[in-house]
């Protein structure tokens, strides 16, 4: 076998049903007293219930998280947090909420503690992204990691069938790219592939039965594997060009994760045939790329980038900012194959590999 690097992160993980009413119990583990509950505006409901639940450990509700994790909110929310005295951060919700509670944590290095009502997986990783003047930048830090985790799957069990297939994309784009990332090891291939297996399934059934528990369950436990290899492995092209999307044209998260994840894996395809052997398990395909692409189709969701908001003649300029500043990829970033995949993105094209 060859030689190889693991590294285990720190996280203290609580998975189950009803596990929500543990919270308070993981705060005083934590050593909290007094902790700012964090929601979108949409999510001001579950942050009440939360703060219901850790009684006088409260000390407010934050509810203006905004996807991307723009400066400017974070600033309001420190504001928030230093005039109430808090000495924690509680984060309900998917990664607009995870990220302000990370950002809150990079500059006070509180503890934290995330209750994910999503797929998406941030709450498993030391990343940070933040969008300032229109560029999102990412940086990994343990100051950002989060503590400890509930995941609780009656958060995810009224989770609309749509978004659950464009979190669940979103997820599995970790693992995939955990296989061939520059960190790829033989721990986290074997995780990744699990992970993606576990979701395949899963979506296909919530999709057809939004109310089954079980496969609720085998979502969000092939949530959190994706999650691990994305905060123990690393990221290449595709989440570069969801960076860049996301930041520069303030695309949706979770869809454009979506439409890009088979178009990313068909430009890489030709220099990761191991990946692609286990993408072919995990999927049941002999194209995985495609195989993704036709559980979107399936689902109903956007497959095309024109669909979410991204005009056309911002390809060009999306592939400048790449390349700007590349992420690790195995395959040579060139901008004409660049340019293509992302101009099949733009239009929806069916994959090949």
């Amino acid at each position: 076998m060859d030689a190889f690097t693991y590294t285990g992160l720190p996280a203290r993980v609580i998975f189950g049903t009803g596990t929500t009413g543990q919270a308070a119990e993981e705060l005083d583990r934590l050593g909290v007293t007094r902790a700012i509950v964090l929601t979108t505006p949409q999510q001001v409901a579950a942050g009440e219930a939360v703060a219901a639940v850790l009684g006088e450990r409260s000390v407010g509700i934050f509810s203006d998280a905004a996807m991307h994790t723009p400066v400017e909110v974070t600033r309001t929310a420190m504001d928030v947090y230093e005039n109430e005295g808090a000495d924690g951060v509680v984060a309900i919700g998917g990664g607009s909420t995870i990220g302000l509670g990370k950002a809150i944590a990079l500059r006070t290095d509180c503890p934290q503690l995330v209750i994910p009502t999503s797929y998406a997986g941030s709450e498993m990783t030391p990343i940070i992204g933040q969008t300032e003047a229109g560029k999102k930048t990412t940086q990994r830090t343990l100051k950002v990691l989060p503590e400890t985790v509930i995941y609780d799957v009656d958060h995810t069990m009224t989770l609309p069938p749509r978004m659950t297939v464009t979190s669940g994309m979103n997820a599995i784009a970790h693992a995939v790219e955990a296989l061939y990332a520059q960190e790829a090891n033989p721990v986290l291939s074997l995780i990744a592939e699990d992970g993606i297996a576990k979701m395949v399934a899963a979506l296909a059934r919530v999709t057809e039965t939004p109310d089954d528990a079980e496969a609720r369950s085998d979502a969000l436990y092939g949530a959190w594997l994706c999650a691990v290899c994305l905060g123990s492995g690393g990221i290449a092209l595709h989440h570069k060009l969801c960076h860049v999307l996301g930041g520069s044209f303030d695309l949706p998260h979770a869809e454009t994760h979506t439409v890009v994840l088979p178009h990313a894996l068909s430009y890489n395809a030709p220099a990761v045939p191991a990946a692609m052997d286990a993408l072919k398990r995990a999927t049941g395909s002999e194209r995985p790329a495609r195989a993704l692409f036709q559980i979107a189709e399936a689902a109903g969701v956007p497959t095309a980038l024109k669909d979410i908001g991204m005009p056309e003649d911002g390809i060009d300029r999306a592939v400048e900012i790449t390349l700007e500043n590349p992420y690790f990829n195995p395959r040579a970033l060139e901008p004409e194959p660049l340019r293509a995949t992302l101009r099949a993105a733009w239009a929806g094209d069916t994959p090949t590999a």
